[in-house]
């Protein structure tokens, strides 16, 4: 029903900055739980960054806190990251997420997001 696609991953230098794009197209309606996910080799899934595009509000892991920043542009159905000082172990593949869920269940920590884009990859060398 929500299909979603990612853009704006790439290599970078430690200290750059990248921001990813999240484009969604179907049913959006309801669907106003957005978020970003990583994974780097070996490692679990993380939160990275969510944002509730009722109101705005956003939830960011500790890791990212001050250095990235989830956005929206409703009149474009598109959920951006923009991604500052990066650094080597920020490196992983970034998947946008949506859900239907509540405002207050629209958090990094919460699992099981109903609709997934292919995953953008970012590498940040040393």
């Amino acid at each position: 029903q929500v299909q979603l696609v990612e853009s704006g991953g790439g290599s970078v230098q430690a200290g750059g900055s990248l921001r990813l794009s999240c484009a969604a197209s179907g049913y959006t309606d309801g669907y106003k739980c957005m978020g970003w996910f990583r994974q780097a080799p070996g490692k679990e899934r993380e939160g990275v960054a969510t944002i509730y595009t009722g109101d705005g509000s956003t939830d960011y892991a500790d890791s990212v806190k001050g250095r990235f920043t989830i956005s929206q542009d409703n009149a474009k159905n598109t959920a951006y990251l923009q991604m500052n000082s990066l650094k080597p172990e920020d490196t992983a593949m970034y998947y946008c997420a949506a859900d239907g869920r509540s405002r207050w269940a629209c958090t990094t920590g919460e699992a099981n997001f109903g609709y997934w884009g292919q995953g953008t990859q970012v590498t940040v060398s040393s």
